[in-house]
């Protein structure tokens, strides 16, 4: 047996929503725990994000009858994912719907407060067992209860904002909803001033909340700038992991199982060319290198899907500035997608993944462009363009242009003038007769949470008519990776003939994604991370 510098029952690397799932699960069976850090930073992607999680058929749906069930969810999860990966499979797809009551209702008892996002969609809310209103997150709460430790989250949006406010305000100038939508969000933000707290809401509540419910409630501990170097293996089972902490190697035991909880591989450029075959600018965590998937595959685990990723279209960033990754700005009417040649490829309001997807297929190296009319610019806040300092750096790098007609906007982004406006032309028909023959854009419930419904017939369309048209250089993004460490429906880590590596486990974006290649809806990363985490600490404690 070794001896160790430090021994818990259960050790995690990571500290975004897959970790702070396994803690939550592992404080709850009353088993010590830690979370090891590898960056200077904890909260993971998870802490940068939207904050939902996709949880089908969740207590707060039956709290306000709205009708779901544990047989739509999934048929739902089978007409979208399909079961072709053993990240897919049946017996994982239930494991998850199965264990969202536990994950809610655990996380409640130790003092989380959730919230439904009620309007948000499905993304193909027309296939059998589609719904609206599956996604939760934490409401916006006060970051002082984390003291110190508020200094050192992973933090990029710190305001109290909830998931269907993001809708709503972008369109706060052309609909009387939108306003409203704006005026509530002030009004929720002088309410935390006022009382002299400091509010957050997304993926910030999310880790704000759950680190109160693991570390200050639970007694789990959080070590900072501790990255795991090596799994510790003796007699074929993980036992221990060994980390650099305070300049020197450091070993740590694990009783009861190691969970690998350290993100994809977003930023590791040379896994990134291996298995995506590009040079790819991610909106991910900059700490998330895959060195915890290698760790796994070390130790003889199983990778899967490793050549994909959680893909959307971004906005190039201006020097070595990250994209900026879109979502509702695609959807919204009198504005378009194109390539260099000035066609449109695919339906810009789909989901990110499937536009994604639609990029690298129909040219992976190419360059896009989002085009908008000024009617675009007037009315909607697009988050993309609200920094003059960024314009101005985008349009002296050539990412950025703008012209009094499509003709010499063409021009200037080196198009065929007369295709482009072939283009727009035969888009302006589409919009004015209210209906996509080419791509059905408005066509889903999906599309159109994101669209105007102040513009008719057809609330994703409006004819590109009124100069100055804009475009803005479109990049191929992601929110980080979504192949890894093929894992069981207790999250236990697999080899290639299927057997199980005791001791070791991994869930999120280190492990393989139970989607597969699809997203089924709102949070359909930090749901299944966070359920799978807590299924794992279950086990760990059930298996002694």
């Amino acid at each position: 047996m070794a001896n160790f510098d430090h021994t818990f029952d259960v050790v995690i690397v990571g500290s975004g929503g897959a970790a702070m799932g396994t803690a939550l699960g592992a404080v709850d069976e009353k088993l010590s725990v830690v979370m090891l850090e590898g960056t200077d930073k904890w909260g993971g992607s998870t802490a940068m994000s939207g904050g939902g999680m996709w949880l089908p058929n969740n207590p707060l749906m039956q709290r306000d009858g709205v009708a779901d069930s544990r047989e739509a969810a999934l048929t739902y999860m089978e007409e979208c994912v399909g079961s072709d990966y053993r990240a897919t499979s049946r017996a994982r797809k239930e494991a998850f719907v199965d264990s969202v009551g536990d994950l809610v209702h655990t996380a409640e008892k130790y003092g989380v407060k959730f919230v439904r996002a009620a309007e948000y969609p499905d993304y193909y809310p027309e296939l059998p067992g589609g719904r609206i209103g599956r996604a939760i997150e934490v409401k916006p709460l006060d970051s002082k209860v984390l003291g110190e430790w508020y200094d050192t989250m992973r933090l990029t949006a710190p305001l109290p904002i909830m998931t269907d406010d993001v809708w709503l305000i972008q369109r706060a100038w052309s609909t009387w909803a939108g306003f409203k939508r704006g005026a509530s969000l002030v009004r929720r933000m002088l309410g935390f001033v006022a009382t002299g707290k400091r509010g957050v809401g997304i993926g910030a509540a999310f880790a704000t909340a759950f680190f109160q419910a693991v570390v200050a409630k639970g007694g789990a501990q959080l070590w900072l700038d501790s990255p795991a170097e090596e799994l510790i293996v003796e007699d074929g089972r993980v036992v221990g992991v060994r980390i650099t902490r305070n300049g020197r190697t450091e070993t740590v035991g694990a009783t009861r199982g190691v969970m690998l909880a350290g993100g994809g591989f977003d930023r590791n450029d040379e896994m990134r060319r291996e298995h995506h075959g590009i040079d790819q600018e991610s909106s991910g965590n900059p700490g998330n290198l895959g060195v915890p998937i290698s760790l796994g595959e070390r130790a003889g685990a199983a990778l899967e899907l490793m050549d994909d990723a959680w893909w959307g279209a971004s906005i190039d960033g201006a020097g070595d500035s990250d994209p900026s990754f879109i979502v509702g700005e695609r959807a919204l009417p009198y504005s378009i997608m194109v390539d260099q040649h000035g066609e449109r490829f695919a339906n810009e309001a789909e989901s990110y993944v499937d536009l994604g997807h639609h990029m690298l297929e129909h040219d992976k190296d190419g360059a896009y462009w989002i085009i908008g009319d000024a009617r675009h610019a007037r009315r909607y806040m697009r988050t993309y363009a609200i920094d003059p300092r960024a314009n101005k750096a985008l349009k002296a790098e050539g990412k950025l242009a703008q012209a009094k007609s499509i003709e010499e906007l063409a021009t200037k982004l080196s198009m065929d003038p007369a295709r482009l406006r072939a283009t727009v032309d035969r888009f302006n028909g589409f919009a004015r007769a209210g209906i996509d023959d080419d791509f059905a854009r408005g066509k889903s419930a999906y599309d159109r949470y994101y669209g105007d419904p102040s513009v008719v017939p057809n609330a994703n369309l409006g004819p590109l008519e009124k100069g100055p048209f804009t475009a803005y250089r479109v990049v191929i993004g992601d929110l980080g990776t979504k192949g890894g460490v093929v894992t069981d429906e207790f999250a236990r880590a697999l080899r290639e003939d299927g057997s199980v590596i005791e001791g070791l486990y991994s869930a999120g974006n280190n492990s393989a994604s139970v989607m597969g290649r699809t997203y089924p809806g709102p949070g359909s990363t930090i749901g299944p991370a966070a359920v799978f985490g807590l299924r794992a600490a279950r086990f760990m404690a059930s298996a002694g």
